[in-house]
């Protein structure tokens, strides 16, 4: 960083920078789901939880077929944890501190929906079975009480055009998860037994 770039380092320079925030920019803030913003969550195939915990921040993607959230009522959700890899890095920081941020998108749609609220893990057998995709139930939920609920304009998705078809780029254009596993790990590792058997192991672990 170049030392002698300005920092903002209070909300008070914050404030003299930007100006006070749109009225309806507040307005929109809930403490529960509306109509609205519940049908929004119910049309969602994906949706990005942020955690905290003692060893830091965690983002991570979650999706499933549209509705995979699934609103219990006005003050609650219900987000099946799917198979990952076992890092758990959301699920340990929740256990640990339960504050809990979702940004829902939905293709082609340009608002996100952000919800604000405070989480715990349940490993119930038959709330975990009521979320069964291909045969697979989740070994725990995800339940979501719900403190603030607001939606985002599309300003963002719009300067970044990512629904639309002629930003996207062949994902050639990109290292291959073997390659990046390479990288991280040693020169020994062998990308390309990783790289042949990849779409095949995806398809056998989705669920």
């Amino acid at each position: 960083m170049q030392a002698n770039w300005r920092r903002i380092t209070t909300t008070e320079e914050l404030a003299e920078l930007y100006g006070e925030p749109m009225e309806l920019s507040l307005r929109k803030e809930l403490p529960a789901l509306s109509a609205g913003y519940r049908a929004f969550i119910e049309k969602a195939p994906f949706a990005v939880i942020a955690t905290s915990g003692p060893e830091g921040l965690d983002c991570s993607p979650r999706g499933d077929p549209p509705g995979f959230v699934r609103v219990a009522d006005e003050k609650t959700l219900l987000l099946p944890d799917r198979r990952g890899n076992n890092r758990l890095d959301a699920l340990r920081n929740i256990v640990r501190d339960p504050r809990i941020s979702l940004l829902f998108l939905i293709p082609g749609v340009g608002e996100t929906l952000r919800v604000n609220g405070r989480a715990e893990i349940v490993a119930d057998a038959e709330l975990c079975a009521s979320f069964e995709e291909q045969g697979k139930a989740p070994r725990s939920v995800i339940v979501v009480r719900i403190e603030s609920v607001y939606y985002q304009c599309p300003k963002a998705l719009m300067r970044s055009k990512l629904w639309n078809p002629e930003a996207r780029i062949d994902r050639d254009e990109l290292p291959s998860a073997g390659t990046l596993l390479r990288e991280a790990c040693d020169a020994e590792f062998d990308q390309a037994a990783y790289d042949a058997a990849y779409p095949q192991r995806i398809k056998d672990t989705i669920y």
